[in-house]
């Protein structure tokens, strides 16, 4: 390849060319870095043995996050094969649960800048604001507004960790190449009193912009989006409930779009609950579900599932009817008053329910999902209903950060008497209960949204539909195999998840191509194409010409 666009220091300091030691000889006479770098030279793979052994010599896991950011700043290359190489200790610290602490800690962390930050000072210029960002060929675009991170709430302008992390997943898991991936914070202020009293708050020290305003400031944002950068994907994520659910439906009938919280939740959810039935020896259409919360993210697993449901022979209104909701208030059912809109398709005729223990014991579900946000709240009394009411119970809990997780995986198996199928939403290790020992695995989103966004890139598809999703969830869901569930696991080893990416992604591509929505044409070895496609990090040559 040609010379980088940069020599000496400023090639150092560029994280997109810089090698560190690992430049040659010959580059380092050619690109005017003699005397800038130690004399030895190091292989790739030696700067490797370095790094791991300086991020396992970290005091805490929010140290291993802050070393991880520096090494992204100053070497991309070297940053993406720590994680791809070591994905089982990279991601807990990257992406869930330790992104929480470091979002809620963002401004007090703050070393250098990543991404674009996009403020409701800027309405009327924020096509200038995205001519700034370095890279021409913007493909895949995370934006948040900081209004629901996690299970944490409102954290302003330090919810920019959220796109920074799930585009690094983009890469490490979905072979998206970094150069085509922007993290966007909105920031329209915050409603979080202690961030508006930080001295070292990052963001806009005024309340949250609403209404008619805030639509407009992203009307704005998504029209010089599909100017700047045309056909690029934007993925919504951690919005809260009622803009994620207004923002995705104002936009997915004419934008590449899609809202991670709830349709990459229902992709993954809806994939975990396919392999328990088969576990359990249920069809689709013998499920029964009660979720606990009813957000965006239950209402997107549900809307999925009434999908597949649909597909799998039953009627429209009796697969609304096999879902219910649980909120604050009790069951949620067609008689209580003053239901947001997006809760009445799954509010049924029902007596009220405040407990609910007693709501798993007169609807009898054969799943228990936990979107929630309220850690513990799967009691062993409410597991143990689960139990009464089912030989092979379906208990997620799938809030993050941990400590929001509405129960643990030994609290599923110990107060079932190890009958249940469980999943959480973060990383968990393997326990062991009346002597038998489990080790499940995570309803990780990011088992599904970086192949949707391979599969976007590849295919140019102009829009992203609840079909691709459902794709999604079955290309998942058949990569359980009898080994996997006799641990008690319902996803492979996140080791293979850029193998399961790949899958997703020829399954989504071929969707693309078959609703018409694909704008790049497309080889028959669409499995080849693809993999041939995924970004390796590895050193490319810097030629002296």
């Amino acid at each position: 390849m040609p010379h980088p666009p940069k020599l000496g220091i400023e090639l150092l300091q560029d994280p997109r060319f810089n090698k560190g030691t690992a430049f040659t000889e010959a580059e380092r006479g050619a690109l005017r870095l003699r005397g800038l770098l130690p004399p030895r030279v190091f292989t790739l793979e030696q700067q490797l043995e370095r790094i791991m052994e300086n991020f396992r010599a970290q005091s805490s896991d929010l140290q291993r996050y802050v070393f991880m950011v520096a090494l992204q700043d100053r070497n991309e290359t070297l940053f993406y094969r720590a994680v791809i190489d070591h994905l089982v200790e990279m991601m807990p610290i990257i992406y869930t649960p330790t992104v929480g602490e470091a979002c809620a800690r963002f401004g007090h962390l703050f070393r250098r800048p990543r991404g674009l930050y996009v403020t409701a000072a800027d309405r009327g210029r924020i096509r200038d604001l995205l001519c700034n960002w370095p890279e021409p060929d913007v493909r895949v675009i995370v934006v948040t507004d900081g209004e629901r991170i996690l299970g944490l709430g409102d954290l302003g302008a330090y919810g920019m960790g959220i796109p920074i992390g799930k585009l690094a997943l983009y890469t490490a898991c979905g072979g998206v190449r970094p150069a085509l991936c922007l993290p966007v914070m909105l920031d329209v202020g915050t409603d979080n009193p202690g961030l508006l009293s930080d001295p070292l708050y990052t963001g806009l020290l005024q309340p949250r912009l609403r209404g008619d305003d805030y639509l407009a400031l992203v009307d704005e944002f998504m029209a010089a989006v599909e100017e700047i950068f045309p056909g690029a994907l934007v993925q919504f994520e951690d919005f809260a409930t009622d803009h994620a659910v207004g923002l995705l439906g104002r936009y997915r009938e004419r934008a590449c779009v899609f809202n991670d919280d709830i349709q990459g939740t229902a992709a993954a959810a809806l994939a975990a609950l396919l392999v328990a039935g088969r576990s359990a020896g249920r069809a689709l259409a013998d499920e029964r579900v009660l979720f606990l919360g009813a957000g965006a993210a239950a209402t997107g697993i549900a809307d999925l599932l009434v999908t597949a449901l649909i597909e799998a022979g039953v009627p429209a209104d009796e697969a609304a009817r096999r879902i219910w909701l649980f909120d604050v208030e009790g069951l949620v059912t067609a008689e209580r008053p003053g239901l947001a809109a997006y809760k009445r398709r799954y509010a049924h005729p029902h007596p009220p329910v405040r407990s609910l223990t007693e709501a798993v014991r007169a609807l009898r579900p054969t799943a228990l999902i936990g979107v929630s946000g309220a850690g513990g709240t799967f009691t062993g009394s409410v597991l143990e209903a689960m139990a009464e009411v089912n030989d092979r119970p379906a208990v997620f809990a799938l809030s993050n950060p941990t400590a929001c997780a509405e129960c643990t995986a030994e609290a599923a198996y110990r107060w079932t008497g190890g009958r249940a199928t469980f999943s959480s939403g973060s990383p968990c290790l393997p326990v062991e209960v009346d002597g038998r020992r489990f080790a499940p695995s995570q309803t990780n989103n990011a088992y599904v949204f970086p192949g949707i966004g391979l599969a976007v890139v590849a295919t140019g598809a102009r829009r992203v539909t609840e079909t691709m999703f459902l794709a999604a969830a079955r290309s998942l869901a058949a990569e359980a195999d009898d080994t996997l569930l006799a641990q008690g696991a319902l996803f492979p080893p996140i080791e293979r998840i850029r193998e399961v990416s790949l899958r997703i992604a020829v399954a989504v591509a071929r969707v693309a191509v078959a609703e018409g929505l694909a704008s790049r044409a497309l080889p028959d070895d669409l499995p080849g194409h693809l993999r041939q496609s995924m970004y390796q990090p590895t050193y490319s040559p810097y030629l002296t010409a």
